[in-house]
């Protein structure tokens, strides 16, 4: 796809936000009518409406929310450059950043948490952005800054398109998005995202195409990559053989069980909940996790490698009395895939077998936990569930799942039940009733 056209602005055309001005004043009533009311109206595009939902819920300020910047330039700089996403860098600027230049656009590249990895492209645009942390380092989130195309399209895992004043954050009404994210190809897990924004021109017809056409060459890019570490790993394995020269037989995956309530588990051993902790990071991460990333992972204040690494020793122990092999150093990785359970329901919702993924989906991953790693990857396998389950799932198998503790003031999942439910069905007086309830609770 070299030399594929970038949308092109149109020199006398003023910003996204000035060209729609009565739009722009509309949005904006409605915005305050849904911060007054806790309502948002049913006017607004579906996915929209959603996240503002999620806004006000998480009481982001519309008018003072800015993307928080917590790391120093070195910390941020060793983290980048060792995030997945960097040995695909060349590939997202031969694709997206050398047109960008000529299209007056920016090319953002973020992490699966919706920190912004890489901010390239036009450089008076970048200069413009940079009045609102548009930025490397920056904390895009949804959560954060509200409805924007790269937190947005993590929170959803789907690409997304965000025109001017859709943002719930007034502060980006004069911009306009595009961004996709990106999977790990071997386990489907979020990578991170890729994001276009500009003015109108951002969100053009083709962008989307264009984007989503660019995450699929980094996701073959990371496969290729993927497949050759294979390949070194197989020959290492080779050398493991028995004195007899007969391979020894390939034992089954251990379980590693963390969703729900119950005290998690290795197989047959019970596990401390640190332990537990850093065994779902590595499982989650197979490629492995460097000392500072698996602290950062880990620890809510700012992890001491060596209090790390006296946790390691601990935990050798444990897979020792599990069976399992010694972890592997530098990276930190499993010496032996383990069975994740929030990994079969990632793969489960993969292969479309819902019924299947919400019995699998015991309950939040490691409810307890506070370690950030722990507290992104719950939310991130919740949202899969959720979005998974308002877009396929049958009435009776969204009842069911809407009935559980952490979806009895999801709103949008009720209403989605009430439009599911046939007119004639008995259900819908008490989902009704329980819409009603939680809206009142909200107001």
């Amino acid at each position: 796809m070299p030399g594929t056209a970038l949308p092109q602005p149109d020199p006398g055309a003023p910003g996204g936000g000035e060209r729609s001005g009565s739009l722009r004043d509309r949005l904006l009533d409605a915005q305050q009518r849904a911060i007054d009311t806790g309502t948002v109206p049913l006017s607004l595009r579906p996915i929209v409406r959603a996240s503002w939902e999620r806004a006000i819920r998480g009481a982001v300020d519309p008018d003072r929310a800015l993307p928080s910047l917590e790391h120093d330039e070195q910390e941020f700089l060793d983290y980048r450059a060792g995030h997945a996403l960097a040995q695909v860098m060349p590939v997202v600027r031969r694709l997206l950043v050398d047109g960008a230049h000529d299209a007056g656009l920016v090319v953002a590249v973020g992490d699966e948490h919706g920190r912004l990895l890489w901010v390239e492209g036009d450089a008076a645009l970048r200069h413009r952005a940079e009045d609102m942390l548009f930025v490397p380092g920056a904390d895009w989130s949804e959560s954060v800054v509200g409805t924007s195309a790269p937190g947005t399209a993590l929170a959803l895992d789907r690409a997304i398109q965000i025109r001017g004043a859709e943002h719930f954050n007034r502060i980006v009404h004069p911009w306009s998005c595009t961004a996709a994210p990106v999977h790990d190809p071997a386990t489907g897990l979020v990578l991170g995202v890729i994001d276009i924004t500009g003015t109108d021109h951002a969100v053009a017809p083709h962008t989307l195409g264009l984007v989503s056409a660019t995450v699929a060459a980094v996701e073959a890019e990371l496969k290729i990559a993927s497949l050759e570490s294979a390949v070194q790993a197989t020959l290492r394995r080779s050398r493991m053989v028995s004195v007899g020269g007969s391979r020894a037989p390939r034992a089954a995956r251990t379980p590693l069980s963390v969703l729900g309530p119950r005290r998690p588990r290795l197989g047959g051993v019970e596990l401390s909940p640190r332990h537990a902790e850093i065994l779902t990071l590595l499982a989650w991460h197979p490629a492995g996790l460097g000392t500072e990333r698996l602290a950062s992972l880990v620890y809510e204040a700012e992890g001491s490698p060596v209090t790390l690494r006296a946790e390691l020793v601990r935990l050798r122990r444990v897979l020792e009395a599990a069976g399992e092999p010694p972890l592997e150093s530098r990276p930190y990785r499993l010496g032996r895939e383990l069975e994740l359970d929030a990994a079969v329901v990632v793969r489960l919702l993969g292969q479309g077998a819902l019924r299947r993924a919400a019995e699998t989906y015991a309950g939040p991953l490691l409810p307890a936990s506070t370690a950030p790693g722990i507290v992104e990857l719950r939310a991130e396998l919740a949202g899969r569930v959720r979005e998974s389950m308002l877009a396929d799932a049958s009435a009776d198998l969204l009842a069911a799942f809407a009935e559980r503790e952490e979806c009895r003031f999801d709103v949008e999942l009720w209403r989605t039940l009430l439009a599911l439910l046939p007119p004639r069905s008995p259900r819908r007086a008490s989902v009704v009733a329980h819409l009603e309830r939680i809206e009142a609770a909200l107001r």
